[in-house]
């Protein structure tokens, strides 16, 4: 059977269904899925919150004895392994379902193909790739991480008329209208985690949650980069890490064993990337019996492994990118570095047990960085700030979409710069559509494939 208008139009409603879970589906895709028979919806579902169970046999379930002879329309192809669960593509074929019609084909080498097989060595007629391009929109972060070991990127930025993003020494400067602010909202309840620069940390004093009555649960993890521990213990951030996770991304050189380590930096020690990030739950920080084991004495060249290899960092630069001096604490207002070993130790254990976490992976190599964010689960990221964090992800070519707020109000001569604005796109993204909200205007871009 052809692909028709009614199967896209079910297919889209199945999208729009598979966004309501977005965020909170921990390391399943959040998948919505139809049973549609004779043309009227029998079933619906999308993923459960923590991941389980999958959408199909929620919807198989309310569609009962219905589903004998339907169609199912899955925005990700139905699994085909034994995890947890048995696989959805069994659920299906028991079902008696005619016809399965698929949006993404899943790139999990466990399943990759294998789920259509199934379906179509059962009888079933299969359809896939249908408004794949949409699909694939709203199952990015769950594709980036499989198929480039690291989290989809989002770049949000909010411009003035006369392209600033902030006013030097003013803390946060109101630049959108509400009704943009809003969506801001909701776009960081459907993401994993926020990550900011010290500069903004301090200088704003955010809170990064969501805010829209009955999403607060809904708040992403917030990370900062923040490479010599100058958080203010004052902080909101500090004093809400025990309501919503802070991660603080210190420099290798504050790793507390760093100094039994011939004064290396743990990054040359082998296996540093999965054990001293913290960001792989498998692995603790190496014992001091494990500093330097391993190692070549004569190099300084940070060891690579599985996870920063292939396609992990595709696009990014490959040399160490400098730290930025506008980032750098003690340089934006409010904030000081920890003056000497004693100082930081005392700064560490307040900042932890405040319930901070804190892990050691240099702020500005986000190549490395995000994907051990990835071996956590987390699969989309907000950056947020400043402008030099911005500037910081681009040039590693590590963004994968930007969202271009443009407002009417004014900053003056003594704003914060944008990095760009709408007349300088950074090459090689493709304009994918304009939203206003209120007097604000919403651009955006994704990156090309």
């Amino acid at each position: 059977m052809s692909v028709t208008p009614h199967d896209e139009s079910f297919m889209a409603a199945a999208i729009r269904l598979s966004r309501r879970h977005l965020g909170r589906t921990a390391t399943n895709p959040s998948v919505g899925c139809l049973i549609v028979k004779d043309g009227v919806i029998v079933g619906q579902a999308v993923t459960a919150l923590g991941g389980r169970p999958h959408a199909e046999p929620q919807a198989l379930a309310e569609a009962g004895e219905a589903a004998r002879g339907a169609t199912a329309y899955v925005t990700l192809e139905p699994c085909s392994h034994h995890g947890k669960t048995p696989p959805c593509a069994e659920a299906l074929i028991a079902s008696g379902v005619a016809r399965v019609v698929i949006s993404v084909t899943d790139p999990d080498p466990r399943v990759s193909g294998r789920g259509i097989s199934m379906l179509r060595d059962a009888g079933i007629e299969v359809d896939a790739g249908v408004l794949e391009a949409e699909g694939r929109r709203s199952l990015a972060g769950y594709l980036t991480r499989q198929t480039k070991s690291r989290p989809y990127v989002t770049l949000k930025l909010a411009v003035s008329a006369d392209g600033m993003i902030g006013r030097a020494g003013e803390g946060q400067v109101a630049i959108t209208g509400p009704e943009a602010r809003a969506e801001v909202q909701a776009l960081r309840a459907e993401t994993d985690a926020i990550l900011v620069g010290i500069g903004t940390a301090i200088s704003d004093d955010p809170l990064l949650t969501v805010r829209t009555p009955g999403l607060e649960a809904q708040s992403p993890i917030r990370i900062v980069l923040d490479p010599s521990l100058a958080l203010p213990l004052t902080s909101k951030l500090v004093a809400t890490a025990r309501d919503v996770p802070v991660i603080l991304v210190a420099s290798e050189q504050v790793w507390p064993l760093s100094a039994d380590a011939e004064g290396l930096p743990p990054s040359v020690l082998a296996d540093y990337r999965g054990r001293a990030t913290g960001l792989d739950p498998s692995f603790e920080p190496p014992t001091k019996g494990e500093v330097g084991k391993g190692r070549d004495p004569n190099s300084l060249a940070p060891v690579s492994n599985k996870s920063t290899s292939g396609n992990v960092a595709q696009g990014a630069s490959p040399q160490p990118i400098s730290p930025l001096v506008g980032e750098m604490p003690g340089r934006a207002e409010g904030g000081t570095a920890p003056a000497d070993a004693t100082d930081l130790d005392s700064r560490r254990a307040a900042l932890e047990a405040a319930g901070v976490e804190i892990v050691y992976c240099n702020p500005y190599h986000p190549e490395i960085l995000l994907p051990a964010l990835a071996t956590r689960g987390i699969s989309s990221l907000l950056v947020e700030g400043g402008a030099k964090t911005a500037r910081l992800f681009l040039e590693a070519g590590l963004v994968d979409r930007i969202q271009l707020y443009q407002a009417p109000v004014t900053i003056g001569a003594d704003g914060i710069e944008s990095p760009f604005d709408a007349t300088d796109i950074p090459s090689g993204f493709a304009h994918m559509g304009t939203r206003i909200f209120g007097a604000d205007r919403l651009d955006e871009y994704e990156r090309e494939s």
